[in-house]
């Protein structure tokens, strides 16, 4: 398997696991912040069993997207407060945004704003304390998840991106968790952390991943948590 192959694989084993903490709900309300195309908004929805979908995607080309994959979808930029009532939603997902923002404090209060009382909210992101960025660091390499520039992939000869132009600004990572940093910030906001699981553990195939992974969540690849407004 190359390493493209590994970062699919284990993206999609990822959302796999974030499909199986959803509670099913045929009158939920969902909002699925950096909804993107708006595919995984709708699988996210089917496994809910709900019809009321809805999205926030700043990028004009994947908003519309996303509208015709029929999420409706709110047009905002995440690091700013969204354009919705307090207390609306059943269920929030965020998945690979958190680590984009800035205003990663505004955003979690909003989340927590926007959910009803008793609604959940899923959140993933990557692990700053995974084992390939402990290794690289360990080389005195930058970890692959953590960058240096706007403009520019540096700092990590192992890294198939290595030199590259970021084509986008917004795929930026900003501000990369460990497993303490996540928890003990949701838990500030005022939510219940029910759980937070680890996903992928490279350089290590799926079927190894899947055990390594939970024996020691806090260097997996990505770091998954589900939270309740209580």
């Amino acid at each position: 398997m190359n390493l493209k192959d590994l970062f699919d694989s284990t993206y999609r084993e990822n959302m796999n696991v974030i499909l199986s903490m959803v509670e099913q709900d045929n009158n939920a309300r969902i909002l699925d912040c950096g909804c993107g195309d708006g595919r995984f908004t709708k699988e996210l929805a089917k496994r809910i069993g709900t019809s009321q979908v809805y999205g926030v995607e700043f990028i004009d080309q994947l908003a519309c997207a996303a509208e015709d994959q029929g999420v409706r979808v709110y047009q905002a930029n995440l690091n700013e407060e969204l354009p919705m009532e307090d207390e609306v939603f059943h269920f929030v997902h965020s998945n690979q945004v958190l680590e984009h923002l800035y205003e990663t404090d505004l955003f979690i209060k909003e989340i927590y704003r926007i959910l009803k009382s008793g609604g959940y909210a899923i959140i993933s992101t990557p692990n700053l304390a995974s084992l390939h960025g402990i290794i690289s660091l360990f080389l005195g390499k930058q970890p692959f998840t953590a960058h240096v520039s706007n403009e520019v992939i540096l700092g990590n000869s192992m890294n198939p991106r290595q030199g590259k132009e970021i084509e986008q600004r917004g795929s930026v990572h900003l501000r990369v968790f460990t497993y303490e940093a996540l928890k003990e910030l949701l838990e500030y906001y005022g939510f219940k952390v029910e759980k937070i699981v680890g996903v992928g553990y490279y350089p290590f195939p799926i079927k190894i991943a899947r055990i390594l992974s939970r024996l020691d969540r806090r260097h997996a690849v990505y770091l998954t948590a589900k939270i309740r407004k209580c």
